[in-house]
């Protein structure tokens, strides 16, 4: 059993490990967090808007 727990664990290490990987969740993570403020703003009734982010650069 531990030998398979750590062989996935080697597989998810070198799976994840790529730079695109890692330019993608942190894409992800910037656009939900501008969405979570953009649902903040509308909410306390500020109404400020953010940049688009559609159009942002793929690496």
């Amino acid at each position: 059993m531990k030998a398979i727990a750590l062989t996935l664990l080697a597989a998810m290490a070198v799976l994840t490990s790529s730079c695109n990987t890692f330019i993608g969740l942190g894409r992800d993570m910037r656009i939900a967090g501008e969405g979570m403020e953009n649902a903040a703003n509308k909410a306390s009734g500020s109404g400020g808007e953010a940049a688009d982010t559609s159009g942002a650069p793929v690496y």
